[in-house]
């Protein structure tokens, strides 16, 4: 009876290891893969289409980026104000998402090279009395939390105590909707992200040319650590810029080539 049993067991042993095998790929090794994380309302960089997909500039860089690689690509829906603390949490392998390169941030993450620049620009309602930063006087103004939308009016000390109130929304999405309702005067945000909205709701919106603060630029982040994944992800980008794909899908969301 206890040599059945043992022989049970052995067999039921032997299948684990069968099963565990099944999930490896040709060369006997599992496919890696990298997590990445986002803010899903984000147009056009990354965002849930009318089907609740989540589609944008940076997704299929992401995806074509990770073709490259012969990795699978995961895209997580993150709270963004603690990107940081899910990256280096390791619950996301990268941040790539119109993601600003700045000092501060470098402090606690590793970047790629610049992608695209980011400006940050103010958005009216057409036929809004604002026309430059100084017309913010006592005026309502909205922004992202966590954005370089908001770092920048901060820093702006006399900009930020000239304004009647300084409202912080968890996405750009909502600052438009109050800017719609006349809640907020003027939004603060990303000019991609801002041109993308207006294009959506022709003659709506006017954006005030002048940026607010320095010229950013975009760049993917990862852990501190991870400089070989970076150097991988980066080399992929380089080839996808030299054999044209960047371009392509450039030219797909934006109209024209505007990766650096």
């Amino acid at each position: 009876m206890k040599k059945i049993v043992a022989l049970v067991l052995l067999l039921m042993m032997a299948g684990m290891v069968l099963t565990g095998c099944g999930s490896a790929d040709t060369k006997g090794t599992a496919k890696k893969k990298i997590v990445i994380g986002l803010d899903d309302s984000f147009p056009p960089m990354g965002f849930r289409d009318e089907k609740n997909n989540i589609v944008g500039f940076d997704i299929d860089m992401a995806k074509e980026a990770a073709k490259k690689l012969d990795m699978e690509v995961e895209f997580k829906p993150i709270d963004w104000s603690s990107k940081e603390a899910e990256l280096s949490a390791k619950r996301i392998d990268a941040l790539w998402n119109g993601m600003n390169i700045t000092e501060e941030r470098k402090k606690n993450v590793l970047f790629s090279d610049p992608y695209m620049e980011s400006k940050q620009l103010i958005f009216v309602l057409a036929g809004s009395p604002i026309k430059s930063a100084a017309d913010l006087s006592g005026k309502v103004v909205g922004v992202q939390q966590a954005s370089i939308g908001e770092e920048e009016v901060v820093k702006d000390v006399q900009l930020k105590n000239s304004l009647k109130d300084f409202k912080v929304y968890p996405d750009f999405i909502a600052a438009f909707m109050d800017l719609n309702t006349g809640r907020v005067d003027a939004v603060v945000t990303d000019e991609i992200l801002g041109r993308y909205y207006m294009a959506k709701e022709k003659d709506k919106y006017v954006a005030i040319e002048k940026p607010i603060g320095e010229v950013g630029t975009y760049g993917i982040g990862f852990r501190k650590e991870d400089t070989d994944l970076r150097d991988k992800m980066q080399k992929a980008l380089n080839e996808m810029k030299k054999d044209g794909t960047s371009a392509k899908i450039s030219q797909k969301w934006f109209g024209s080539d505007i990766v650096k």
